[in-house]
């Protein structure tokens, strides 16, 4: 009869230590002043994806190249195209210093041609979050594949770390906002087709990962609230108040940036 005032948890605790992980795995492998000082909440704005382009491939283009600013990695060799059947090779490219940040240099490579696939999907420019989101967890993975150690949990999670990666990397606000499969209006009366943003995390272990870069980075809630989705606000809040309950994984953390 006790346990019936007992607050249920919003997480287990082992998914959230897996978070608490995840961003100190982040911080060792990745300049944390980078995260620290140059780092912000993209939000799904004009302010933050300013400008027009008529074609398709221009509109992907662009939004690329702002996605590329935001995470830290304006200098990397990203070639766009419409997503295909089949693999591409992902070359390895090395690095003279860092990698992620304002101050990152080029990779260190002879072959003008070296370059980093990005695809998208045509569907996805009219739903601009889950292409930004798409775009935020490829740059992960390729900035991942730089660290010096496995992430928490090892490789077998590795769709999942990129995901938690992309929160890190500032655009929580996009991957938890299109969490589920988003469905393209083709017009007032008629439903288009189901264009898929594939998520591993769910909308709820986004959003707390969202609150723990919030509170590192300490963006008001106000802020955060005012450009998620309606439906995630109580959880927010919520994560918010159990995130600074954790204060041991936020000092732990917030040491990175002494």
């Amino acid at each position: 009869m006790f346990n019936f005032f007992q607050t249920k948890p919003l997480l287990d605790e082992e998914s959230i230590q897996w978070m608490f992980d995840c961003f100190g795995w982040a911080l060792r492998n990745f300049d944390p002043r980078v995260f620290f000082d140059e780092t912000i909440l993209v939000t799904p704005t004009n302010e933050c994806f300013p400008g027009k382009e008529h074609s398709e491939h221009g509109k992907a283009n662009l939004i690329l190249q702002q996605v590329k600013r935001y995470a830290g990695m304006a200098n990397w060799p990203l070639q766009l195209a419409q997503q295909q059947g089949g693999e591409m090779a992902v070359p390895s490219l090395p690095f003279a210093g860092a990698a992620w940040g304002q101050h990152a240099l080029a990779p260190v490579t002879a072959e003008a041609s070296v370059y980093l696939p990005v695809t998208y999907q045509p569907e996805l420019l009219r739903n601009p979050q889950a292409l930004i989101a798409n775009y935020a967890q490829l740059l992960a993975h390729y900035l991942g594949g730089t660290a010096r150690e496995a992430p928490p949990g090892g490789e077998e999670n590795w769709p999942h770390v990129t995901e938690l990666l992309g929160v890190f990397m500032g655009f929580g606000l996009m991957f938890a906002n299109t969490a589920y499969r988003v469905r393209v209006s083709s017009c007032g009366s008629c439903q288009g087709p189901v264009a898929e943003r594939r998520n591993y995390l769910s909308q709820f272990d986004i959003t707390y990962a969202l609150a723990i870069f919030s509170v590192l980075k300490q963006i008001p809630a106000k802020e955060v609230i005012k450009h998620l989705k309606k439906t995630l606000h109580p959880f927010y809040k919520n994560a918010l108040k159990d995130v600074t309950a954790h204060e041991a994984e936020l000092v732990r953390l917030k040491g990175f940036q002494l």
